[in-house]
């Protein structure tokens, strides 16, 4: 059975997608599987064992011709099933042309009605993501999805040994989304409480090393700024290692779960019964208290507050119950 899986969206989203690989291949070892992602996001399966190819979508640059370029390739491998997670007009296009023999995806994706089968996508009732969307695999897997998962290489965790003492913490401060994004005077809060216990290291990419240095330089501490300077497999690498890793609810909470790394995760204007909480074992939900009536103000953060007070943020309490378990 070969299998196609489309998730084009972000970061966050490819991380939560693998849960359907770890569930496919449980279930079904003898299958051979693919996923198309947008390019940047392909690095997180490299050197993945059930993985025979990635597919890569330049969306930045000749979005159109790149997608119908992408379609006649993939229409040469006659997928068995092709299962798309992504709900907007091109991703169903591409399942629609694939020339899979079955198709799937979700009916809030405009071209749902052309799939072989397509499935409800409700936000808001408690349902994790990854059970929505082992939604599409329902017909050849009945129990319950995996947990997501990424594979670091040893060299991955080699990288990572010499940048920061044992035992110590990671903090990641950035989001796309203003908010969904803890305030610096927050994390300058945070680091306080944490520096005479633990050594600590800034994470994120390459647009968030600037943030990070300005926790850094008010915080008045020694930390490491890592933002920008490890590969995501890197990144997953040096959140497994630490007694901590402190997230908003964006990607780095999802690449916490992936490895099964301790996560302490703020929610901010957006909620956990939306379906992105952490899936760590040892993982926990910090929320503003008390909890201002205009929440969640949408299912996406936003670039300011509507309310112009920011109390989701302004109300998130730093105490010692935040200290590592």
């Amino acid at each position: 059975m070969k299998i196609l899986i489309i998730q084009t969206a972000f970061l966050g989203d490819v991380v939560l997608s693998t849960s359907l690989i770890e569930t496919l291949h449980h279930y079904h070892p003898e299958s051979w599987m693919d996923v198309l992602v947008r390019k940047g996001n392909e690095p997180l399966f490299d050197h993945h064992p059930f993985i025979r190819r990635v597919w890569v979508w330049d969306k930045r640059q000749n979005k159109i011709k790149n997608l119908l370029k992408l379609i006649i390739q993939v229409r040469k491998e006659q997928y068995d099933e092709v299962f798309n997670i992504q709900r907007f007009f091109s991703s169903g296009l591409l399942t629609v042309l694939s020339g899979g023999k079955k198709t799937s995806g979700f009916s809030k994706n405009p071209l749902s009605w052309f799939f072989s089968e397509h499935y409800p996508h409700r936000i808001g009732d408690g349902t994790h993501e990854i059970t929505r969307n082992a939604m599409l695999i329902s017909r050849l897997v009945k129990e319950n999805p995996l947990k997501p998962r990424l594979y670091p290489s040893e060299v991955d965790y080699d990288s990572v040994k010499n940048y920061i003492h044992k035992p110590y913490v990671c903090l990641a401060p950035a989001s796309v989304w203003f908010t969904k994004q803890l305030p610096v005077p927050k994390w300058v809060e945070l680091v306080a409480l944490l520096k005479d216990k633990y050594s600590m290291a800034l994470i994120g990419g390459k647009e968030d090393a600037e943030l990070a240095e300005t926790i850094i330089r008010q915080s008045g501490i020694r930390a490491v700024n890592l933002a920008g300077k490890l590969s995501l497999l890197q990144t997953a690498a040096l959140m497994k290692g630490a007694v901590m890793n402190y997230v908003n609810d964006s990607a780095p909470l999802h690449i916490a779960s992936s490895v099964n790394a301790p996560v302490t995760a703020f929610f901010l204007s957006t909620i956990p019964e939306f379906g992105f909480g952490p899936l760590s074992d040892n993982s926990r939900i910090v929320q503003a208290d008390p909890v201002p009536g205009c929440r969640p103000c949408g299912f996406h953060g936003k670039q300011s507050c509507p309310e112009q007070h920011f109390n989701c943020a302004m109300h998130i309490r730093i105490t010692t119950d935040l200290l590592p378990k």
